[in-house]
């Protein structure tokens, strides 16, 4: 008899039920989120038959935590199964709209029974890939954090400080460089800043890590606060003003958790067998090709073949057909971190790579928008990436595009 296991999660505690293959119920159960609640779970499937020779497969709405954890012991098999897809299973089994903890339970068993080869389970990567998701995408939540805080910082400004934008928003950075975040601490307002002496400048560059052309930019800085702008009355802007210290701490703080993690992503990184690989294709540095790894993982049989990694990506375009209607556009469902660095990575190729710059431009001049190009190329970098990670071997240009224009490019170059 094969059994399969559902369990509705939840953050307190989880329901449990347990089918056989004519859909039977065979137990259910609550348990505790807890060390107590996982043991007596794996009580109740060795209850059943489950063994290291026969692991009960298990769906779940969840891919992560100490549960699944507690779950993915041997070579058990647990499926991750969309909340969205099975609530459009929960309609199987009744019109009535009815649900309930246990009913999406016996719900999730009931996948497995009937169709377990549709959903993929959770791939068997490495402890160091793990580590690597992790850090990789505390890092860019630690980036896109730093962008909003500056993006808030920056609407705070153009309301009573235009001084501070001419200052330091055309630099690369922005507002988020060193020395910027220094000198709005020292003056959050344009009174202050007008006040400010070579010395107070000079001083505040040296404190922000600046080590050249401390004179020019303290004399250029001066100049700007200096100039001649529209203002508010005194006591609204020390109020701008307190709100400015406030929006530069929350700043300086993400600054430097984004560069602590960037540390520690490099470091794990550089650690795993794939990582060489990965660097070596043109527009990927070391925080996005972690970006990348953490997305796929290392798990070689996770993809049956490259046309899984582009869907899962998103890159792959999706056809919608019925009767005389066809309709060819990009995915909404993908992975939306992964896509996150593969438009970055597809972007930084264009400067890195002469067949993946001719490749982008024959995508627009055969009429693509500049997003459709990026995903046009970046489709064409994962099905290479796919290959070369399966191979064990780097990224080569001259075999990777053929093309008649990148030869042309490349003989001329």
């Amino acid at each position: 008899m094969t059994v399969y296991c559902g369990i509705d999660w939840a953050e307190t505690h989880h329901d449990i039920a347990l089918i056989d293959d004519d859909g039977q119920l065979l137990a259910k159960r609550r348990i505790g989120d807890d060390a107590a609640g996982y043991q007596l779970l794996l009580d109740l499937l060795a209850e059943y038959g489950d063994s290291a020779e026969a692991l009960i497969p298990v769906a779940i709405e969840t891919s992560h935590g100490l549960l699944v954890a507690a779950l993915r012991t041997g070579s058990r098999k647990v499926f991750a199964v969309n909340p969205l897809a099975a609530a459009r299973y929960r309609d199987r089994h009744g019109v009535s709209r009815k649900k309930s903890d246990p009913g999406d339970a016996l719900v999730l068993a009931n996948i497995l029974r009937t169709d377990m080869p549709m959903h993929r389970p959770l791939p068997a990567d490495s402890d160091l890939a793990k580590a690597i998701t992790v850090l990789a995408r505390a890092q860019q939540d630690a980036v896109w954090n730093r962008q909003q805080i500056a993006n808030q910082s920056r609407s705070l400004l153009r309301e009573y400080y235009p001084a501070a934008l001419a200052a330091f928003q055309h630099r690369p950075g922005g507002l988020t460089r060193p020395d910027a975040r220094t000198i709005l601490a020292l003056a959050p307002t344009p009174a202050r800043a007008a006040r400010l002496t070579l010395t107070q400048l000079r001083s505040a560059l040296k404190k922000a890590g600046r080590r050249r052309g401390i004179d020019a930019e303290a004399i250029r800085l001066r100049e700007v606060f200096r100039a001649e702008y529209a203002h508010h009355p005194a006591s609204l802007e020390d109020a701008f003003g307190i709100q400015l210290l406030s929006l530069i701490r929350q700043l300086d703080a993400v600054c430097q958790a984004a560069d602590d993690l960037a540390e520690a992503v490099e470091a794990s990184f550089r650690e795993h067998p794939d990582a060489e690989i990965l660097l070596s294709f043109p527009g990927l540095g070391v925080q996005l090709a972690a970006r990348v790894l953490a997305e796929i993982g290392d798990d070689r049989t996770r993809f049956a073949d490259a046309r899984g990694l582009k869907a899962y990506a998103g890159s792959a375009p999706i056809t919608r057909a019925s009767g005389k209607k066809h309709f060819v556009g990009r995915r909404f469902v993908k992975n939306d971190r992964l896509i996150n660095a593969g438009f970055l990575w597809a972007f930084a190729s264009l400067t890195a790579s002469l067949g993946a710059n001719s490749h982008y431009r024959r995508r627009r001049e055969h009429g693509d928008w500049h997003a459709a190009a990026q995903r046009n190329l970046l489709n064409r970098m994962l099905g290479q990436l796919f290959h070369c990670l399966q191979t064990r071997q780097h990224f080569d240009e001259q075999r990777a595009f053929t093309s008649p224009i990148s030869s042309s490019l490349t003989a001329a170059a």
